[in-house]
This record gives C-alpha cells, sequence and structure tokens, in this order.
C-alpha cells in the first residue's frame, strides 16, 4: 500500500492499492466533485464525508457556454469566429480568474492569431473544454463527437505501478491496456432482437 501527501490536507491518502476492490487503478484519485476538506487515508476513520457533501452537476453553466461557443463558430460561414463565441469561451475563464482568449494567446503563446480563425478556434475550445469538464465524464462524449476518437484512443493505456512495494517500484510507468479503437467504434451494434423485431433496421457500418 503506499500513501502520499494531499495537497492541502492534514493527513496522508491513499494512492495505490488498499484491497482488492478498493483503489484507483491510475493511483490518481479525482476529488473534483468532493469536499476538498475531505480525505482518505489512515486516519480518516468515520469523519470521511463530515464536510458536507456536494451536488452532483447533471449539467454545468459552463459546459453550456462551451458548447455554445463550440456551435456559434461550427455555424459561422466565414472564417473568423463571431463576437459571440468569444464572450461565452471567456465567461469561463474568468471564473477560472484567467484573462480573455484573445488576449491570452496574443500575450503568451507562440501562436498569436490562433483564436482569430475558425480552426484555431475550434482547437482551443476543445482544449478548454478537456480542462474546464476534466473528470466529470464529458471527454468520451466530446472525442466522439469530433470524430478524434481514432486518434486519441489507439494509445496504450499506462499508469503507476499501484503494486510497488517501494516508492521507486510504485514510480515505475506500466501499460495496463492497449486499446484499439476503429471507424465502426463510433457507432455501437444495434442488438439481433431488435433487427428481428424490425426487419427495417440495417446493422451499423462495420457491425
Amino acid at each position: 500500500m503506499r500513501y502520499v501527501r494531499a495537497l492541502g490536507g492534514g493527513g496522508e491518502e491513499i494512492a495505490g492499492k488498499s484491497s482488492s476492490d478498493y483503489y484507483s487503478v491510475t493511483a490518481y484519485w479525482a476529488k473534483k466533485l468532493n469536499n476538498p476538506l475531505d480525505e482518505t487515508g489512515p486516519d480518516a476513520g468515520s469523519d470521511w464525508g463530515a464536510n458536507g457533501s456536494i451536488p452532483f452537476p447533471i449539467m454545468r453553466i459552463a459546459d453550456l457556454y462551451l458548447l455554445y461557443a463550440e456551435t456559434l463558430n461550427e455555424a459561422n460561414p466565414s472564417d473568423a469566429p463571431p463576437a459571440e463565441a468569444y464572450r461565452y469561451i471567456d465567461m469561463v475563464r474568468a471564473r477560472a480568474g484567467l484573462n480573455g482568449v484573445v488576449e491570452s494567446w496574443r500575450d503568451y503563446s507562440s501562436y498569436p492569431n490562433k483564436p482569430l480563425t475558425k480552426e484555431g478556434f475550434r482547437s482551443i475550445v476543445h482544449q478548454e473544454r478537456n480542462i474546464e469538464l476534466a473528470m466529470e465524464g464529458q471527454h468520451i462524449w466530446d472525442v466522439r463527437r469530433w470524430k478524434e476518437a481514432d486518434e486519441a484512443w489507439n494509445v496504450d493505456v499506462k499508469t503507476w505501478n499501484i503494486t510497488g512495494e517501494t516508492v521507486a517500484d510504485f514510480y515505475k510507468l506500466i501499460t495496463i491496456d492497449k486499446r484499439i479503437f476503429t471507424r465502426k467504434d463510433y457507432l455501437w451494434p444495434i442488438r439481433e432482437y431488435n433487427m428481428s423485431v424490425n426487419k427495417n433496421l440495417v446493422q451499423n457500418y462495420g457491425w
């Protein structure tokens, strides 16, 4: 079992495999939807969750704003995003204390004009969604919708070695899965039962 010091916490929190059914396969634990004062570890005991529950967001306003900014960019016939698209992405950035997207890329990026084109803004929106909505279950749908899954997911899944008994063993990068994603995986197969009931159905591509 491995423990790491929790940022801002008062004790040590579990990072390795503590039991056969309670562990993170990557050794990373997401606390995004938990109270940051709560912690897991040898001293947590019955106090877990004592700092109050956090309502689970069915849909966040930031998600809607970023979707709207993306839609405005894609629907615009010109090669430049409309002003309203910048407004909505900047509303999300402002909440995190960041400057507007045009200003930030102009002042701090090697590609200062990237937000000014449809293609560049599209890439920025993708990045903003990956950051803002990380670990909230949106990435799987975004990548499929963007038709980027065959590039993003045809990679080996690597993690820390959660069964390592020493620090050196724990921090060895290991491969736990080999992912294969093909064009047919953008759509799931239709159940054979449904196809037998409705003869007008046609099986999805590749299945």
